[in-house]
């Protein structure tokens, strides 16, 4: 099973239900409108301007498909979701298209503009709804037969471990439990021949059994132990989830849904609901673009300045542990002296002798990171959400800080509550502090939030308090 194959078919179905709508709706409004059908040729070999209004009312139906949420995770969501998700997104579409569209037409009768509402919603949610309906039957038929199935492996080896597992076993569809990782070698509750090695072999465990999803489910799930764990498995691409300690039941961190009864903490998944991070993401790109278009004067001028100041490239590029625990390179200005490291990580401090006259300039404002907007555009950050490090000064803070990985279920942000409160770390103290706001950001995820952490930023940016 590929879950990406699968979002392509619900995508492809939904632009055909899409091209079905469009062609009979056209029929319906050339019939009502002009009183016949048959009349001129070019209903079925429409002019230009039909084929325009095609590709953007197939453009606008992916759009609104695509911000729902719906196609993060279809093959899992409810019957319910499904349906009224489904009867949402197509009224929405419906009424955008009646007033982009319908309001253009020449009539005696108004009361066919709501006829013509009425008859476009019917179709469009009847069509989207029936493909997808069939495509879920089709999915979840190959689940139940085992065709498909996620392969799951449990952290643990004692008795929340067995019982883990058969609550996956009796209830759940879509996931087997292809074996056991021992962490405690007292912990012996399961069945020896399903113990498929022990912690430090979890990689090779993984990649040999095709796992998709990691439920860690010790018997006693200190601190530091469980996250030693989770800090292990974030480098593989897998779901993870463990069972919640009494902080998280009581901080409501809990979810009951999947696997039964039992309920489980997610690592990998953001708090944010699905059609929130789909809105999330579209405005990351969007304001992005606008940002780069509005600032590229700045780019110019600090491009030359900085070359003009000292030696040494206009960008500097600097690898940063982000999402999933993955590297990638971040993008910014040149603000220090070219080699100023010398190849030894070096945390800077408002009085750092290293940054340059241009470059102080630029931090005062941030300006120096006017060019992650590039990062935000390909995905590797966010313009809201914690700031990513390096794996050098990680190290330093799992030491003291082990939920360090709790923040890796979401894409690291140009700004977030740990920059604002605490602005440049210059000691690992400080880098834990910012790192504390950042884990509040990430368990109380919203838009809301996201545009107050905006808000405060720009208000630091216009009052030159970025350093």
């Amino acid at each position: 099973m590929n879950k990406k194959v699968l979002i392509f078919k619900y995508i492809f179905f939904d632009l055909v239900a899409a091209l079905i709508v469009w062609i009979l709706f056209m029929i319906f409004r050339w019939v009502v409108n002009d009183g016949i059908l048959f009349s001129n040729i070019t209903i079925f070999f429409p002019n230009y301007n039909y084929y325009t209004n095609l590709v953007l009312f197939l453009l606008l139906c992916l759009a609104i498909n695509y911000l729902s949420g719906y196609y993060l995770n279809p093959i899992k969501e409810s019957k319910f979701f499904e349906f009224f998700t489904t009867l949402l997104t197509t009224a929405i579409i419906s009424v955008i298209i009646f007033f982009v569209l319908l309001l253009d037409d020449i009539v005696v009768d108004y009361t066919y503009y709501y006829y013509s509402l009425l008859v476009l919603y019917a179709m469009l949610f009847g069509f989207t709804w029936l493909f997808r309906i069939i495509q879920t039957l089709i999915i979840r038929r190959n689940f139940k037969r085992k065709k498909w199935t996620i392969n799951t492996l449990i952290v643990g080896t004692g008795k929340n471990a067995q019982r883990i597992a058969s609550e996956i076993s009796k209830t759940s569809l879509f996931n087997t439990v292809v074996g056991y990782v021992k962490v405690e070698s007292f912990e012996k509750d399961v069945p020896l021949e399903l113990i498929l090695g022990n912690i430090f072999e979890v990689g090779k465990v993984i990649e040999n059994n095709n796992v998709s999803e990691v439920v860690v489910a010790l018997d006693d799930p200190g601190g530091h132990r469980i996250f030693d764990v989770i800090n292990r498995l974030f480098q593989y691409n897998v779901d993870i989830w463990f069972t919640p300690r009494l902080y998280e039941i009581l901080t409501g961190k809990v979810r009951i849904e999947k696997y039964g009864i039992n309920p489980l903490v997610s690592v990998t998944q953001p708090t944010m609901s699905d059609w929130e991070l789909c809105v999330k993401r579209a405005m990351d790109i969007v304001i992005s673009v606008l940002s780069l278009i509005l600032l590229s004067p700045f780019m110019i001028y600090f491009a030359i300045a900085i070359k003009m100041g000292s030696k040494g490239p206009v960008l500097y590029k600097q690898e940063r542990i982000g999402r999933f625990g993955k590297s990638f390179n971040m993008l910014k200005f040149r603000s220090m002296y070219y080699d100023s490291e010398k190849g030894i990580p070096q945390l800077s401090g408002p009085d750092d002798d290293r940054i340059t006259k241009v470059g102080r300039t630029m931090r005062k404002y941030r300006l120096d990171e006017i060019p992650q907007f590039f990062n935000v555009i390909k995905g590797d950050m966010s313009l809201v959400g914690p700031r990513p490090e390096r794996k050098y000064y990680i190290d330093q803070i799992v030491q003291k800080a082990p939920y360090y990985c709790l923040i890796y279920r979401i894409r690291p942000g140009l700004t977030s509550w740990g920059p604002i409160k605490i602005g440049y770390a210059d000691t690992i103290e400080k880098m834990i502090e910012r790192l504390n706001y950042d884990i509040v950001y990430t368990e109380d995820m919203n838009l809301g939030t996201d545009l107050k952490i905006i808000f405060f930023t720009l208000e630091i940016l216009f009052k030159g308090k970025g350093m």
